[in-house]
């Protein structure tokens, strides 16, 4: 197959060979060539070698380069995938430490205490911005597929500035639908429908159906009977944990993923309001944190093990087994035009999900083969979901772009006052003025004047 898919971001070692473990496993990819761009070469370098190691343990024809340059990579381009964060995980956490500082907790705004804090995504935004600009230049027929975050705010952003790019966003929280059907029972995948529409890291779950039969139901029973005993059993929950059944019985729907999760999207603000209360709720997001960025570095510090130890199959540690993740599908839908559906960020162009803003992005399923994306109209959401979505997702992200097409440093202090932890003009101005002053910030002070 002489086609080429681009990884930007390679070094995000676990993610990467993930993706060549699915193409190796993909008969109508092989043959394909697939270029390996980051601008850490050490990174760099430890996953192209385990990747070589990967194919040719598996016995697939496979071309595999490695550039730091991303233009050289993304010439002649079919599908660029882009993976990178520009801003470092410590960025993140030093924000955090400020903010937290400042008496911002976890299940507030996306922008603040949440993984798609404003100092993170000035940099992801002028990195899809570039690659965007490059692709157009140099491969303008391929297809972007963004799995960096922000994808809510990158896909709005970068459809309503670059419209005539080939863009999809992609999120694995969706997956935590096929987590709640495991629990029920429900074990066949292909028996499972199901309508999850919403924004990215806020999507509900108002259908389920197994061998064509409604499913809900099952969720309500287990519900009521089995989940107290599955609480005091243990404190790993998962999908269904206390917050999200509670707010599934409040709104309608059930929040799947990040929606109301233990991380970033610990979103809403009343379960956070102090320890006593997130330990009722069974919330631990400092805890989740801890682990996310710990297991990260312990994976990075194991695939620079076993790429250095050439005695070790790297088949022993990675089995050939598909990743359940949905970036090699839609490659595969796109480039070879075997059509299937998929759940993707697009914007909302056709209504697919109604009263959202028709230029802002949204998460639903999209019919995918050789002829592009055919996103699929869903029922919607229940008012209370969408109004919270409205609130919460569209109005700040809204404000968050504005202030930065604008550099404007007044609109970015509005984003912080709409987070509901903020209390005071003052309050919010000092956070933002000691984020700002971190040193490694120049090029994020410059920005916002």
């Amino acid at each position: 197959m002489n086609k080429r898919v681009v990884i930007i971001g390679a070094g995000s070692a676990v993610f990467s060979l993930n993706m060549i473990r699915d193409i190796c496993l993909t008969p109508n990819l092989r043959g394909c060539t697939v270029a390996l761009m980051d601008i850490n070469r050490e990174r760099l370098d430890a996953i192209h070698t385990l990747c070589v190691r990967y194919a040719a343990e598996v016995g697939i024809d496979l071309r595999l380069e490695k550039t730091t340059d991303r233009r050289e990579a993304i010439r002649g381009a079919d599908v660029v995938v882009n993976a990178a964060l520009a801003a470092s995980h410590q960025r993140l956490r030093d924000g955090w430490a400020i903010a937290r500082k400042y008496g911002y907790r976890w299940g507030g705004s996306l922008h603040v205490m949440h993984d798609e804090a404003f100092w993170v995504n000035f940099y992801q935004l002028k990195l899809f911005e570039g690659v965007i600009e490059d692709m157009l230049e140099l491969a303008p027929n391929a297809h972007y597929i963004k799995v960096a975050n922000p994808v809510m705010a990158g896909i709005t952003h970068l459809v309503r500035k670059y419209p005539e790019a080939r863009v999809i966003g992609l999120c694995h929280g969706f997956g935590g639908v096929y987590d709640i059907a495991q629990r029920l029972g429900l074990t066949d995948r292909d028996k499972l429908t199901y309508e999850i529409p919403g924004v990215n890291h806020f999507v509900w779950l108002t259908q389920l159906r197994y061998d064509g039969q409604d499913a809900m139901p099952l969720l309500d029973r287990w519900i009521e009977e089995q989940a107290p005993a599955f609480w005091q059993a243990s404190d790993r929950h998962g999908e269904l944990n206390p917050k999200k059944v509670d707010l599934y019985k409040r709104i309608g729907a059930f929040p799947i993923g990040d929606t109301g999760g233990d991380g970033g999207g610990s979103w809403g603000w009343w379960y956070h309001l102090d320890d006593v209360t997130e330990r009722r709720w069974a919330q631990d997001p400092g805890r989740f944190w801890h682990s996310f960025f710990t297991s990260g570095e312990a994976e990075v510090a194991e695939i620079k093990r076993i790429s250095d130890d050439r005695a070790i199959r790297v088949t022993d540690h990675f089995k050939p087994e598909h990743s359940h993740e949905v970036i090699v599908p839609a490659i595969e839908s796109l480039l070879c035009d075997v059509p299937r559906v998929l759940i993707g960020n697009v914007v909302n162009s056709g209504d697919y999900v109604p009263g959202v803003p028709r230029d802002f992005a949204v998460e639903v399923p999209i019919y995918i083969n050789g002829g592009g994306l055919h996103p699929t109209r869903t029922a919607g959401l229940p008012p209370g979901p969408l109004a919270w979505l409205l609130r919460d997702c569209v109005a700040p992200v809204n404000l968050e772009l504005e202030a930065f097409n604008r550099g404007s440093r007044k609109l970015l202090l509005e984003l912080i006052m709409m987070d509901p932890w903020t209390r005071s003009t003052e309050q919010a101005c000092a956070m933002l003025d000691e984020i700002l002053a971190l040193p490694y910030h120049a090029d994020l002070r410059a920005h916002y004047r």
